[in-house]
């Protein structure tokens, strides 16, 4: 885990390690209101620009504020003196890096302007983001119950604290060495500096939360890392200045004006297409180059692109209960970690004593009130392009939860942590004898995780077999969900392709997840997801040669057995028994079937689709009122690509007087079943269902005849 940011000052390092505990985390700082921000002021901005982990600050000069109608204003500022010095300017993976003018703090450098000079930026104004603190969280309300164990922690210290603790008028060793100390904290004189002075410009910059680690408390605290003139603390006595100084609670939170409101709740875009381009990257590991391509595809029409470097892997990924982020700290808003991971890095804005805190600058996918991973992160090289530069970074551990994704920011607590769904998976490649298994963490989001699932399911595929040509894909998974019957939804199914089978292999899969995610009455717990993945290269797929069944003439309610014969591709033919049984109300005469594979549609499917498109009300078109218990049971009863299906079909075309006697001979044949008092059957067609090895490929035609005559 990366050397966390310390703002720690000389005087804060003697303090702590003269308590020996950590210091209280302190409110955010002060800030300054858009109104008050004018062109030609200067101020710093904040960020990790190496691979130290410190914080550097860099000049800045205010250039003006641009207003956008209804729309989120900006902040225009030009990076100055060491800032302006680099190729990069604002660099990808800076968004959210604070900007502070006479130590209030203004907003949160965002973007750069596409093709124009990236030292020129924008910053989206501190007003704007606090807002989101505010707006409604209702993800994880049907989810299982976490543990914020960081707060458990606490707790228990805080009771064996005082349950240790002396009776009053006890002396033990130390104590009144401790209560002095105590005492002359409370007079300012061991209080940690809130800023710092720069002592040629008088510049102040940002009081800062500050906390050492118990590895370094016997050391001197690490210094800020400056790029201007040397700078030195501020007396004790200016952070009691400062805390009082900053604006309370209910002037933060004060409500926006009803149409900033608007814009807030929907989302608007708050650019414009103007080209502007925002300054956090997303990365992506794990996946390969065509599981890269293939998770692009799936990113297009979002309007997003990620790296495939960098990324939240299994093997460094833990959770990090103690973990502590600062204004310009490097931090991550991830949707998945382990084996496959996809992630957006950026920087720390704000904080406030809770643990909430700002970052960004702009939205990461853009989707209001969302469950996604907050993870820590570290720099490890800056490089610089033609145009424009970025961070290199590798996100870390989790520590908490982002739960708003919005135009001026996202939003989330350290120490509190997402709803999830494990993904488990088992790739075998027959042809080479391997079989590999990865596993994956999602954050439960009901839009994300369907298209995550099917990129992650395919990179595991391409990561193993390594072979995009033909092939024949067996997919095996189980969904554990409370929306399926048994708790539990399993589906089996073979796909067959030319070249690169694992673009339809695991449509189903996404299928499945689609409806448990979409349920229109209620959300549906979605817990965890296994697939089995097997591959052969080569074309396994099957012709219906014939299908004849095992005596000429059967009764209703009587099975028959149709021997099918298949011709595999380049291969000996072969015979599957399949067993019918005729329907007990099936009226005596030649009963026509239909004899194909279960991903080829029936001629009765086909005029039901007719029937829809012609206008013609039928039961599919309730869809919309049904559950995703309901649909789910009708997906598991669809027929798959390597079974063997037999069900009703059509007979030989008739003339029209052939016709007519046809529905009189069915209605005299329902008249009399109905006098002599048996009940009609279930309304599902009958059909029998054997499963093969083989993808078949196509639709033959049989009949029996059926006589109740003995």
């Amino acid at each position: 885990m990366f050397n966390r940011i310390k703002y720690m000052l000389a005087a804060m390092a003697a303090g702590t390690a003269f308590f020996g505990a950590s210091p209280e985390v302190r409110a955010m700082d002060e800030i300054m209101p858009l109104g008050e921000v004018q062109a030609g002021m200067t101020g710093e901005l904040y960020t990790v620009a190496d691979a130290s982990g410190e914080i550097s600050s860099f000049d800045v000069t205010i250039l003006g504020v641009m207003q956008n109608g209804k729309s989120m204003p900006y902040i225009i500022a030009r990076s100055e003196g060491a800032f302006a010095d680099t190729d990069g300017g604002l660099m990808q993976g800076m968004s959210g890096s604070p900007v502070y003018v006479d130590g209030k703090l203004i907003g949160a450098g965002s973007a750069t302007v596409k093709e124009m000079d990236p030292h020129t930026f924008l910053i989206t104004p501190i007003e704007e983001m606090l807002p989101l603190w505010d707006m409604p969280d209702t993800k994880n309300q049907n989810r299982p119950k976490t543990v914020d164990l960081k707060k458990k922690t606490e707790e228990e210290k805080s009771q064996d604290e005082k349950a240790a603790a002396p009776e009053e008028g006890a002396k033990t060793p130390g104590t009144e060495k401790d209560a002095k100390a105590k005492e002359e904290t409370k007079d300012g004189k061991q209080t940690p500096a809130a800023s710092s002075k720069d002592a040629d410009a008088g510049k102040e910059t940002p009081a800062a939360a500050e906390k050492i680690s118990e590895e370094k408390k016997d050391n001197p605290a690490p210094q800020k890392k400056e790029t201007g003139d040397g700078q030195e603390a501020r007396g004790a006595d200016k952070m009691q200045d400062a805390k009082d100084e900053r604006p309370q609670n209910d002037t933060r939170k004060q409500a926006k004006d009803k149409e900033r409101e608007e814009y807030a709740d929907k989302g608007d875009a708050t650019k414009d297409g103007a080209g502007v381009q925002e300054k956090s990257l997303f990365y992506a590991s794990g996946f390969g180059d065509a599981g890269m391509k293939f998770l692009q595809k799936k990113l297009e029409p979002l309007g997003l692109s990620a790296s495939s470097f960098g990324g939240l892997s299994g093997a460094s990924y833990t959770t990090d209960y103690e973990a502590e982020l600062y204004p310009g700290s490097t931090v991550g808003a991830a949707l998945a970690y382990g084996d496959f991971s996809f992630a957006a890095t950026g920087t720390v804005t704000a904080i406030e004593e809770d643990g909430r805190i700002l970052a960004f600058g702009h939205p990461f996918l853009h989707r209001g009130n969302v469950n996604y991973f907050m993870t820590d992160a570290s720099v490890f090289a800056m490089v610089n392009g033609m145009t424009d530069g970025m961070k290199l970074v590798n996100t870390g551990s989790i520590i908490g939860r982002i739960s708003q994704d919005r135009t001026a920011g996202i939003a989330g607590t350290v120490g509190t942590f997402p709803s999830v769904v494990p993904i488990r998976l088992t790739v075998e490649d027959k042809t080479l004898g391997r079989q590999d298994s990865y596993a994956a963490t999602m954050a439960y989001d009901e839009a994300f995780v369907p298209v995550l699932t099917q990129a992650i399911a395919y990179a595991a595929l391409g990561r193993t077999v390594d072979n995009m040509s033909e092939s024949t894909v067996k997919v095996d998974f189980a969904i554990r969900t409370d929306a399926a019957e048994d708790g539990v939804f399993k589906r089996t199914n073979l796909f067959y392709a030319a070249a690169d089978t694992g673009q339809i292999a695991f449509a189903e899969l996404v299928q499945a997840l689609a409806l448990i995610s979409g349920d229109m009455k209620d959300e549906a717990g979605l817990y965890d997801i296994k697939v089995g993945i097997s591959s052969e290269a080569e074309r396994r797929t099957a012709s219906l040669v014939s299908a004849t069944p095992d005596k000429p003439t059967v009764k209703p309610g009587e099975t028959v057995n149709f021997k099918v014969t298949l011709q595999p591709y380049r291969s000996k033919t072969v015979t599957v028994d399949v067993p019918f049984t005729v329907p007990k109300m099936q009226r005596d005469g030649t009963m026509h079937l239909d004899v194909h594979g279960g991903g080829l549609v029936s001629l009765e499917k086909l005029l039901a689709a007719a029937q829809s498109e012609m206008g013609v009300v039928t039961s599919d078109d309730q869809e919309s009122s049904k559950t995703a218990k309901e649909r789910l049971r009708e997906m598991g009863e669809t027929d798959a690509n390597h079974e063997i299906v037999i069900e009703p079909g059509a007979g030989p075309v008739l003339s029209e007087k052939e016709q007519k006697k046809e529905i009189e001979a069915a209605i005299r044949w329902q008249e009399e079943m109905q006098a002599s008092g048996q009940k009609a059957e279930s309304s599902k067609p009958p059909k029998a269902k054997q499963a093969t090895s083989y993808v078949i490929d196509n639709v033959i035609h049989t009949a029996v005849e059926v006589s109740r005559k003995e």
